[in-house]
C-alpha cells in the first residue's frame, strides 16, 4: 500500500511540476520586459515547479525500494535495499524498514533498536528541494512587496500633477 501511494505521489508530482514550470515558462516569455517583479515571480514558479519534481523523483526511488523490501521470496530476508549500507553483522540484524517523507528517507530498523537510512533516495533529492522550494517561496515573497510599492514614474506624474 504505501508503494502505491509513493508512486501515485511520483505520478502527481510529476504533473503538478511540469504544469508549475510551464506556468513560469509562460510567465516569462510573456512578461520579461515588463516589470521585475513580474520576472522574478516567473523565476520563483520555476523554481517551485523543480523543486516538486525533484521531490517527486525521490518518491520513485523510495517507492522501488519499498516495493523491493515487500517483495518475498528465498531472497528476501535481509531487506534488499538495506544490503551493502552496513557491514554484514549490521545488515544480518535488519528486521523492519521505515519511509520517512520529511526529509524523503528510507530507514532499515535493526533487532535491539537502532536504525540506519540507505541510500535508496539519492543525495542530492534533499538539499536540491529544499533549496529550490525556499528559493521559490522568497521569490514569491520578495515580487509581492515589490509589487505593492509604487513605482517612480506613478510617483512623479503624482507630484507634476500637483
Amino acid at each position: 500500500m504505501l508503494a502505491l501511494v509513493l508512486l501515485f505521489g511520483f505520478l502527481a508530482g510529476m504533473i503538478t511540476a511540469l504544469v508549475v514550470v510551464v506556468c513560469g515558462v509562460v510567465m516569462a516569455v510573456r512578461h520579461w520586459r515588463r516589470s521585475s517583479a513580474r520576472r522574478l515571480r516567473a523565476a520563483a514558479f520555476l523554481a517551485v515547479g523543480v523543486a516538486i519534481g525533484v521531490y517527486a523523483w525521490g518518491m520513485a526511488y523510495t517507492g522501488m525500494a519499498v516495493l523491493e523490501a515487500e517483495d518475498g521470496g528465498t531472497d528476501s530476508s535481509p531487506l534488499r535495499p538495506c544490503r551493502g549500507e552496513a557491514d554484514p553483522a549490521t545488515v544480518a540484524r535488519v528486521i523492519d524498514y521505515r519511509v520517512g517523507l520529511v526529509p524523503l528517507r528510507f530507514e532499515c530498523h535493526l533487532t535491539g533498536g537502532g536504525s540506519y537510512t540507505t541510500s535508496s533516495v539519492p543525495g542530492y533529492v534533499n538539499p536540491v528541494a529544499w533549496m529550490l522550494g525556499a528559493a521559490g517561496l522568497i521569490g514569491f515573497m520578495v515580487s509581492a512587496a515589490s509589487s505593492k510599492r509604487p513605482s517612480r514614474t506613478s510617483n512623479d506624474e503624482a507630484g507634476a500633477v500637483l
